[in-house]
């Protein structure tokens, strides 16, 4: 701008700081649109954190240039500016609530048209900034991002938690199969007997008959000497008398 006017300066000034805190921007055609229904659309958007401005083309023109945004195309016809802030309770707005605000206004206003904006410094087509009114609110996104998180850890303390009782069950299995089950240890012995037996039988049919008589018969060989070291001793004395009645006779 050449020579601009101080109020024009101030406008523009003013675009820029808001296009620049402001997390995302929707620009709207409000053509049609009276006093009553913009005043009712700035309250509608002022309860889920955004603010409706209207401004001239040219100015936020120079205000999207010195901040190197996209709005070229978009700068076409009234417009007027949907800014994400923050709602009444002080919590920052979200670009999906002002969108569904936007949308929902626009079905029993239908000269309310939503041309594409800003998300951060990504520009929005017309299709992309309404796709925003069909996404979750950030509060259920979170929900279920927390969720997704939890479902494992939930998982793996079930596991840990299962893990005792799972071995608890199989370990009292255990010892109800084994106090069940017959007592294999005094069966074991009884079904040996036979196979002694057996053994013992076969080692007797085996034996040499001539070894298991010899032991028996070297007993009565030694009582024999014995019954002859009897006679030999008592023969003795009957060759005595015949000495002494050798002896009577001379």
């Amino acid at each position: 701008m050449e020579n601009p006017r101080p109020e024009k300066v101030a406008v523009v000034d003013e675009v820029r700081e808001r296009l620049d805190s402001a997390s995302a921007a929707l620009l709207t055609e409000y053509r049609g649109l009276d006093v009553t229904a913009i005043s009712d659309l700035r309250r509608a958007l002022r309860l889920v954190g955004g603010e409706y401005k209207i401004y001239k083309n040219t100015l936020v023109r120079f205000a999207a240039r010195d901040l190197g945004l996209e709005l070229e195309d978009l700068l076409t016809g009234p417009t007027a500016i949907a800014f994400i802030t923050e709602k009444p309770d002080g919590t920052p707005g979200d670009a999906v609530d002002v969108a569904k605000a936007l949308r929902d206004f626009a079905k029993t206003n239908p000269n309310l048209i939503v041309k594409g904006g800003l998300l951060g410094a990504q520009p929005l087509s017309a299709d992309e900034a309404k796709a925003l009114a069909e996404v979750e609110p950030r509060e259920v996104l979170l929900a279920r991002f927390a969720g997704a998180l939890a479902a494992p850890m939930v998982q793996f303390a079930g596991l840990l938690e299962a893990l005792p009782r799972n071995f608890a069950y199989g370990l009292k299995a255990l010892i109800d199969q084994q106090s069940s089950a017959p007592d294999a240890p005094a069966d074991e012995p009884a079904d040996a007997m036979p196979a002694v037996a057996a053994e013992a039988d076969l080692a007797e049919a085996t034996a040499d008959p001539t070894t298991t008589e010899e032991v028996p018969s070297e007993e009565p060989a030694e009582a024999v000497d014995t019954t002859d070291d009897t006679v030999v001793a008592e023969e003795v004395p009957t060759e005595e008398p015949v000495a002494d009645d050798t002896t009577n006779e001379e």
